[in-house]
């Protein structure tokens, strides 16, 4: 594939999910503001184009390991695999880093203070992202395996509490966006999870599974918002 300067982040990405770590590598965020084109995200972030196009077409140029085509998926599969792999990972690493970011904050406070502040915000993330998710699994994503079961079988789009699809999916979307700004402001305070000279295990534990939480949240938020999101609004349209 040939990157082109109007090409939206998002289908490059859905495409071929390798060209996400050229967006990472230059600061330019492929998940939660994908629906630009690369022009405006490097204009708006300062990095250049040119160079952000040429490592873009270099990548997708490469054979690379054969991993899901999430594009051709039909949209129950991908939202099995969402919760199946993301949602648990969360689900599993909540506790977890909240154990860990209030003992760092509390034992390194003195002279990290930043730790403290970073407790706060995963905290805040921890209690979103658990709330965000249950209202997926039990009220959005049902609705989109039903929709598309009901365009299999030719029957227009089932009668939803919510009117369109537009209306959840918006307010995802925004929750998305609230957890990616706390975990960027959270990679910033802690200089891009680096690991201070003399941190104990646990210090060092933590910021290792911060960064992983993040970087799972970055793929969990891209299968949405690029993928499952706009597939779901363009059924919607073509069943009503």
């Amino acid at each position: 594939m040939t990157a082109t300067e109007d090409m939206t982040i998002r289908e490059i990405v859905a495409n071929d999910f390798r060209t996400a770590e050229v967006f990472q590598r230059h600061g330019i965020d492929f998940c939660c503001k994908g629906n630009r084109s690369i022009e405006d995200a490097c204009r708006s972030g300062g990095v250049n184009l040119e160079r952000v196009l040429r490592e873009v077409t270099e990548i997708t140029a490469t054979p690379g390991p054969s991993g899901p085509r999430f594009n051709s998926w039909d949209l129950g599969t991908l939202v099995t695999y969402i919760q199946v792999n993301h949602h648990e990972f969360v689900r599993r690493t909540i506790p977890v880093l909240l154990t860990h970011t209030q003992k760092v904050a509390t034992v390194h406070g003195e002279s990290h203070p930043e730790m403290r502040e970073v407790a706060r915000l995963f905290d805040l993330v921890a209690e979103e992202m658990t709330s965000h998710m249950a209202k997926e699994e039990h009220i959005l994503f049902p609705y989109i395996v039903a929709l598309e079961q009901a365009s299999a079988a030719g029957h227009g789009a089932p009668p939803s509490p919510f009117g369109t699809v537009r209306n959840p999916i918006r307010m995802m979307e925004m929750e998305h966006e609230s957890a990616g700004d706390s975990m960027a402001r959270i990679r910033e305070l802690t200089g891009g999870y680096a690991i201070p000279s003399g941190a104990c295990t646990t210090y060092r534990v933590c910021l290792q599974e911060l960064e992983a939480f993040e970087r799972d949240l970055h793929e969990h938020v891209h299968l949405e918002n690029n993928i499952l999101f706009p597939r779901a609004l363009r059924l919607e349209s073509e069943t009503w």
